[in-house]
């Protein structure tokens, strides 16, 4: 596979999964160009997931780049369902989705990073649990502690949300 199909392959998942986890558009193109430069410069005979691989260098751009920064500042998180594009379906249903997507996009930019890392793999990139363990370097176990805990965040915070709208 050439460097160019290997981009066009992944160029997308490789932006929202940095774009999710950066809250910045910027920060996330930035990333993004890096990990595609590191991709193209290393020596994938030995790689077997390549998806995986991919996913495993953006991660830990991204925690670099976290690690360096201040945890203060939140910036408005446009996210991977939002681009998606839509099947065609009545007014109000599409109005009642892009509700939903922007309240999962809220929830999603509370949930601690590591958290948020494994959430954001498992249900917009479609990694398994044992995909998800080697994309971030941790254990299975780990992976689904970790992903248990995400769940459980934001259902804690949906419910809430929810019992905020009911009283309002």
């Amino acid at each position: 596979m050439t460097d160019r199909e290997i981009f066009e392959l992944f160029k997308d998942e490789v932006y929202y999964f940095c774009y999710y986890l950066m809250k910045n558009q910027a920060d996330a193109e930035d990333i993004c160009q890096e990990v595609f430069v590191k991709v193209i410069l290393a020596d994938r005979s030995k790689v077997r997931n390549l998806k995986s691989w991919i996913l495993r260098i953006a991660s830990n751009e991204c925690n670099s780049v976290l690690k360096r920064r201040n945890t203060g500042w939140m910036k408005e998180v446009r996210n991977y369902l939002l681009s998606k594009s839509q099947d065609p379906s009545p007014v109000e249903e599409r109005l009642h989705r892009r509700e939903t997507k922007k309240e999962l996009q809220g929830l999603y930019s509370k949930l601690p990073d590591k958290i948020r890392m494994v959430v954001v793999l498992r249900f917009i990139n479609d990694l398994t649990v044992p995909e998800i363990s080697k994309v971030m370097n941790i254990p299975e176990g780990t992976a689904k502690s970790r992903l248990n805990k995400g769940l459980k965040l934001l259902n804690s915070m949906g419910g809430s949300q929810l019992k905020e709208m009911r009283s309002s």
